[in-house]
């Protein structure tokens, strides 16, 4: 296997045991303080806003001027458009699949639609997540192992490993509280986020063996990352504002000015 896709798998399967330490909470206790649950969606928000630039579209805009035939800006606007439509397709099959259970006679168990509906909504949002990191970690093929490129691979794969965590415990918790078990519930807690190894494998082999490719799929990860972070990151962890008005907004800013750091100082 190449490096860079062994890299890529090797980060994915890094980014799954965090869904999987974030189901874990399910052991210790039942709901988890939400305000370090708030601050860590707004940091991991941060995080992924900045890196949707520095580490994937700025990347994407100077390949595509070398290898593509089409202007630059065109590139990178279609693949940033084609990443967020990905993301709001994936709700759109969300809520099918919630109208068909509700048409059917599964529907009368509330309790099993609420549950079919929890792990299938997490698990479709870990998808363009995983490419994301497939993709950034695709883009150091070609011997390019700046630390500029590497730094903002790690970066992504952290961002987007800390916003794994409570989607790991928002599974698991909800579970418990429905009457499942500790044990099935932290196994279904963190199989939400198997998808992601094999999202981020795909998405790695893309970019490694069809080159022309890649300046379209680092903009359509920094698409689906953005509206992530925007249509669903930053108004989660703003649930607590009334109380706690700047607690998750500081969140928010100190994961953007963390990347910005690590990429230009080690840009």
């Amino acid at each position: 296997m190449d490096a860079i896709v062994l890299m890529a798998l090797i980060a994915t399967i890094c980014t799954w045991l965090v869904t999987t330490l974030g189901a874990a909470t399910v052991i210790f206790f039942k709901s988890p303080n939400p305000k370090i649950l708030n601050l860590m969606l707004g940091f991991a928000s941060g995080v992924m806003i900045a890196a949707s630039f520095w580490s994937l579209l700025q990347p994407a805009i100077e390949r595509a001027a070398l290898v593509c035939r089409q202007p630059a800006y065109l590139v990178a606007t279609s693949g940033f458009l084609a990443g967020a439509i990905f993301m709001w397709a994936s709700d759109k099959i969300v809520t099918f699949a919630h109208k068909r259970v509700n048409n059917t006679q599964i529907s009368s168990d509330s309790r099993l639609h609420r549950i079919i509906m929890l792990i299938l909504s997490i698990t479709l949002h870990n998808i363009p997540e995983g490419l994301a990191v497939g993709v950034a970690f695709g883009a150091l093929k070609n011997g390019n192992y700046s630390n500029e490129s590497i730094m903002g691979a790690v970066t992504i794969a952290i961002g987007i490993g800390l916003q794994n965590f409570p989607e790991g415990a928002a599974v698991s918790l909800p579970l418990r509280r429905e009457g499942f078990s500790r044990k099935k519930s932290f196994f279904f807690g963190q199989a939400s986020g198997m998808v992601e190894p094999i999202a981020g494998l795909l998405g790695a082999l893309l970019v490694v063996y069809v080159e022309s490719i890649l300046p379209f799929a680092l903009s359509f990860a920094a698409g689906a990352m953005i509206l992530v972070a925007v249509h669903e990151l930053i108004p989660e962890c703003q649930k607590q504002q009334k109380t706690s008005p700047y607690f998750a907004t500081m969140g928010i800013v100190l994961g953007f000015a963390t990347m910005m750091l690590l990429d230009v100082m080690l840009g």
